[in-house]
């Protein structure tokens, strides 16, 4: 089983320090979540929670996932990146692409994209994106990114986005693999296309049985023979025993936080290293 750990919460001033710490300890990866704005007039429903009201405050801290990510590779060599999620359908592809690819180029590949259709209405507006039909806008979107990745002039016609020849670079050295989020049939699908599926805030049976509709998902869609990650939260600590119902049932990275696991929110530095070391002997070893 591998781990990585979520780096929200933290002081982003703090996270190249702990991304070293995270290295050293035995973390394979670790991950960023994105927000552009947090509106106070906010009257969308967070899906995640019951009483559809987010989980973090509008004071919490959003760095930009890639520059934070570039950041981070920068003074590490082994550790392995993921944003949770990216709200794809929220930026230009263009955009999106040129930032994907360079962190991607300058961390010799260590980069992965964890991407969500979105549900902030206000955020898309502001943006000055469309919320709806957002879903079918970012499968084409991950088209259109892996043409451009693919590197040389090249050229896409679709339903939403048309272009003649052109050329972008850096493009990665090796493919960005793609992980999807969501717990909607529609997400099942569009996860089982790529090469993952990321799960926040699940029982273990929850998780169990959704790895189980994956499988039946991917048989359906051909691609059960492809390399297939599931990351994902379960809302239990990982002793030996879960890790191995977790793995049997196909889950292959653990996606936690070490401060939120013990009810801390906003760890300062020397907090959320102890918190990440602490872990790392409880679960990683």
């Amino acid at each position: 089983m591998k781990f990585c750990n979520a780096m929200i919460g933290a002081d982003p001033i703090e996270w190249c320090r702990l991304a070293r710490v995270a290295e050293e300890v035995g973390f394979d990866s670790v991950a960023a979540s994105d927000h552009v704005v947090y509106p106070s007039y906010l009257e969308s429903r967070y899906p995640y929670t019951p009483d559809g009201v987010p989980q973090f405050e509008p004071d919490e801290n959003w760095p930009d996932v890639w520059v934070a990510i570039s950041a981070m590779a920068a003074v590490t060599t082994r550790l392995r990146f993921l944003t949770n999620v990216y709200v794809l359908p929220l930026r230009n592809p263009f955009v999106v692409a040129k930032a994907v690819g360079s962190a991607a180029y300058m961390s010799g590949d260590r980069v992965a994209l964890g991407i969500g259709a979105g549900w902030m209405r206000e955020e898309f507006d502001l943006l000055e994106q469309p919320f709806a039909r957002r879903g079918r806008r970012m499968d084409e979107m991950l088209e259109v990114l892996a043409t451009l990745f693919g590197g040389g002039m090249v050229e896409h016609h679709g339903e939403f986005y048309d272009f003649e020849p052109l050329e972008m670079r850096p493009v990665p050295r090796a493919p960005v693999p793609v992980y999807v989020g969501g717990h909607s049939q529609v997400a099942f699908e569009r996860a089982a296309r790529n090469d993952g599926w990321l799960g926040m805030y699940y029982t273990p049976e929850e998780l169990i049985g959704h790895c189980a509709t994956l499988d039946r998902v991917r048989e359906d869609a051909g691609t059960a023979d492809r390399p297939f990650e599931v990351i994902a939260s379960p809302l239990a600590a990982p002793t030996r025993g879960l890790v191995e119902d977790l793995e049997g049932a196909g889950v292959s990275t653990i996606l936690t936080s070490a401060w939120m696991a013990v009810g801390e929110s906003r760890p300062d530095g020397d907090r959320a290293e102890e918190l990440l070391r602490t872990y790392a002997e409880r679960f990683l070893a």
